[in-house]
C-alpha cells in the first residue's frame, strides 16, 4: 500500500470538492477553481470532510499512480485555501528586476531586458529589486513559471551570478590559477 496514497486529504472549511464524469476532480475554495483529471483506473470517494484515493488492484501502474493521484488532489486543496509561492533571488552586479504592469522586467547582463507575461493565476511581486515572488493556487504552474525565470540567467558556478531559487546552494567551483 502507498505510504503517501492511504491518507486521507482533509478538506477544510469553506472549500468544496466535487466528482464527475471521467474522474474529473473540482476543487472550489477562497482562493479560486481548480480542477483535475485523475486516470480512470483510481477510485476517488468524496465524503463531506474529507477525500480517500484507492486502487482498484495491485498492478504496477495503479501503484504509481496512487500516491500521485492523493497528491494532485491534495495541492489543490492546499492550493485554492493558501495558495503556493516561489521566491527568487538574482546576484550579480547590474542585475535587477522590476515590474511594469503585468510583465515582469528583468535585466540580467543582456543587451536587451528581458520581459515575462503573467499568465492567468500567475501574480509576479518585487519587494526589492533582487528579489522575486512567484505566487499563484496551481503548484504545477508557479513551479514552471518559476523556473522559465530562472531560465533566464541560470547561476553559473565560478562566481554564483545569475537568479537561483531563495535557498538554493550553488556548487562553486576554483577559478584558473595563474602561474
Amino acid at each position: 500500500m502507498s505510504r503517501i496514497g492511504k491518507l486521507p486529504v482533509n478538506i477544510p472549511a469553506g472549500v468544496t470538492v466535487t466528482l464527475a464524469d471521467g474522474n474529473k476532480v473540482t476543487v472550489k475554495g477562497p482562493k479560486g477553481e481548480l480542477s483535475e483529471f485523475i486516470h480512470e483506473d483510481i477510485k476517488i470517494v468524496v465524503d463531506s470532510t474529507m477525500v480517500t484515493v484507492e486502487r482498484r488492484n495491485d498492478s504496477k501502474t495503479q501503484k504509481s499512480l496512487h500516491g500521485l493521484s492523493r497528491t494532485l488532489i491534495g495541492n489543490m486543496v492546499e492550493g485554492v485555501t493558501n495558495g503556493f509561492q516561489k521566491r527568487l533571488t538574482i546576484s550579480g552586479v547590474g542585475y535587477r528586476a522590476q515590474k511594469q504592469g503585468k510583465k515582469l522586467v528583468i535585466a540580467a547582463g543582456y543587451s536587451h531586458p528581458v520581459e515575462i507575461e503573467e499568465e492567468a493565476g500567475i501574480e509576479f511581486e518585487v519587494p526589492e529589486v533582487t528579489k522575486i515572488v512567484v505566487k499563484g493556487i496551481d503548484k504545477q504552474k508557479v513551479g514552471s513559471v518559476a523556473a522559465r525565470i530562472r531560465d533566464v540567467r541560470r547561476p553559473e558556478p565560478y562566481k554564483g551570478k545569475g537568479i537561483m531559487y531563495e535557498n538554493e546552494k550553488i556548487l562553486r567551483k576554483v577559478g584558473k590559477t595563474g602561474k
